[in-house]
């Protein structure tokens, strides 16, 4: 029964941790910026957003390489050529709306730009950014 129930720990509650953190982004932009802000302890920049979004990070992509220098349009990945809609919520009201979806895609790209994660800093300056692109 000892051995059950250090499994039952090992397993459950890392899963329990996991999921309560996804919980805390919620489901709009706004949500989820806030979010990122409370995760970084400080309020967002959108201008190092833009800068960290456009810049090249000592790897051969920046996340513009594929969303475009001014994601609000439909864009092409770098290497694959598939299509990506546009990034900005404004342009495309299911960005930012996916808790699970949110944090997938930043590990991702992240981890390629960067060859690493993101800190919640940076996804919160880059969300802020792309939060203020307006039609």
């Amino acid at each position: 029964m000892e051995v059950v129930m250090h499994l039952y720990r090992c397993a459950v509650v890392p899963l329990t941790l996991v999921m309560g953190l996804a919980g805390a982004w919620a489901g709009t932009p706004a949500e989820q910026l806030t979010a990122l802000s409370a995760q970084a302890g400080r309020s967002p920049n959108p201008v190092a957003g833009q800068q960290f979004f456009n810049a090249k990070h000592g790897r051969e992509w920046s996340c513009a390489s594929c969303h475009g220098a001014l994601p609000t349009a439909e864009a092409k990945h770098a290497s694959t050529g598939k299509a990506i809609a546009p990034l900005a919520p404004v342009f495309n009201p299911e960005r930012f709306t996916d808790a699970a979806k949110s944090e997938k895609w930043f590990r991702r790209n992240c981890n390629d730009v960067l060859a690493r994660e993101c800190t919640a800093a940076e996804k919160a300056d880059v969300l802020a950014w792309l939060i203020s692109l307006k039609r």
